[in-house]
C-alpha cells in the first residue's frame, strides 16, 4: 500500500507541477500582449463637437512611462509616466500648467481620459504601424 501512496504522492507533484508552469505561461503570454511601448493615434473629441488627431509614443521601463505626446501644436515630452499592470498615467505640459492622462491598455486600444483646463476629455487609441 505505501508503494501506491508513494506513487499517486509522486504524480500529484507532477499534476501541480505541470499546472503551475502552464499558469506561467499564460501570465507571461498575456503580460507580453498587453505592451504600452510604440506609438498610438486617436482623435480627441472636444466639448463643442470639434475633434484633432493626437498620437502618443511610449516607452515603459519597468514600472516608469516616458515619451512623447503628438499634438498638432507640436511635440511635447510627457512627465511624471507611471504604469501597473494595465493601468497607467502622466503629465503633458500646457500653458499655464499639466494636463494630467490617465489610461487604461486593452488588448488591441487605450482608453484615455484626459483633464485639459478643468474640462474632462476622452479619447481612445489604437497601436499605429
Amino acid at each position: 500500500m505505501s508503494k501506491l501512496n508513494a506513487c499517486l504522492h509522486a504524480l500529484m507533484k507532477k499534476k501541480i507541477f505541470a499546472t503551475a508552469v502552464l499558469i506561467t505561461c499564460f501570465v507571461i503570454c498575456f503580460a507580453a500582449a498587453l505592451d504600452l511601448n510604440g506609438k498610438w493615434i486617436g482623435i480627441l473629441k472636444l466639448p463643442d463637437s470639434t475633434s484633432f488627431a493626437v498620437g502618443y509614443t511610449f516607452k515603459v521601463d519597468s514600472d516608469k512611462l516616458t515619451g512623447t505626446a503628438h499634438m498638432p501644436q507640436g511635440d511635447v515630452d510627457i512627465t511624471d509616466g507611471m504604469i501597473n499592470g494595465s493601468d497607467f498615467s502622466f503629465n503633458v505640459p500646457v500653458p499655464d500648467g499639466n494636463a494630467p492622462h490617465t489610461g487604461k491598455l486593452y488588448q488591441d486600444s487605450i482608453k484615455m481620459h484626459i483633464v485639459y483646463k478643468g474640462q474632462h476629455l476622452a479619447a481612445v487609441l489604437k497601436r499605429s504601424n
